[in-house]
């Protein structure tokens, strides 16, 4: 029973967050400010979902994947978001000095 309310509000954090990352992508203008919301809402959605998936299975091989997985999107999405965004900026950048 409470295995099954501690999974249920997981999941329902995680969808939360996986919903308010997409309202920033539509309402947001600016594509630096659209990847920020993007990086840390889905990667804590991702992170929520999968841990919901580790408490209904219990400990297992199979929960130490997921466990694995949570860890690799915690490095990996943040790095990933940073140097799409570093890659903007420069391109921005170049085409301001073009203009000037």
């Amino acid at each position: 029973m409470i295995r099954t309310i501690l999974v249920g509000i997981l999941l329902f954090s995680g969808v939360f967050f996986f919903y308010i990352g997409t309202i920033g992508l539509m309402r947001f203008k600016d594509s630096l400010n659209r990847a920020h919301a993007a990086a840390k809402c889905d990667t804590l959605g991702a992170a929520l979902s999968l841990l919901a998936l580790v408490v209904y299975d219990g400990i297992s091989f199979a929960s130490m994947k997921l466990i694995l997985t949570i860890v690799f999107l915690w490095i990996t999405n943040p790095v990933a978001t940073h140097l799409i965004s570093k890659s903007v900026y420069e391109k921005n950048l170049k085409k301001n000095k073009e203009r000037i």
